[in-house]
């Protein structure tokens, strides 16, 4: 009988000690690039609202990782409910893990303006698509003659952590 009791106390201790680890590490937060300095984080759908307005300023969005680049890590996709921005970082300095995808970034960075005509957007998007696996037609896509806008952001740092904590 005390064989017994002692196997389950050490049971008891063991899973408890299991359940504590994995509650530890459930919120763990991993962290990219540089240190996030900026405090209150502004809404995605402000920024992309007024661009003109946040372009050249270091600005701090909370949201979640939408998507990832599946080739280098250099990019992620934020969005906040609402709206969606792509956090784009210098190939090899930062990479973003492909099992971001799904989880809870806080991201700080430069908003910016990248500025193309018909052709180099074109080639843009087919990049994506070649990112992804997937074919783009240039053809059938209607996107007019341009200049072409995107607002992203040239992000400096990251802290990723699951949805849970």
């Amino acid at each position: 009988m005390k064989a017994l009791e002692q196997i389950l106390r050490t049971t008891a201790i063991f899973g408890l000690a299991l359940l504590l680890a994995s509650t530890v590490f459930a919120g763990e937060v991993m962290n990219y690039g540089e240190q996030l300095t900026v405090e209150k984080a502004t809404p995605i759908h402000k920024i992309l609202a007024d661009p003109d307005g946040y372009l050249g300023k270091t600005v701090r969005i909370e949201g979640g990782v939408l998507d990832v680049c599946p080739m280098k890590g250099c990019w992620i996709e934020v969005g906040d409910g609402e709206e969606s921005i792509k956090v784009k970082v210098e190939d090899d300095v930062i990479v973003f893990p492909a099992d971001a995808k799904g989880r809870i970034v806080a991201a700080q960075g430069t908003v910016e303006a990248v500025v193309m005509e018909r052709d180099e957007y074109i080639e843009y998007l087919a990049h994506l698509a070649e990112e992804k696996g997937e074919t783009f037609d240039a053809e059938s896509a209607a996107l007019g003659d341009g200049p072409f806008r995107i607002i992203r952001i040239k992000g400096t740092g990251a802290e990723i952590r699951d949805q849970a904590s």
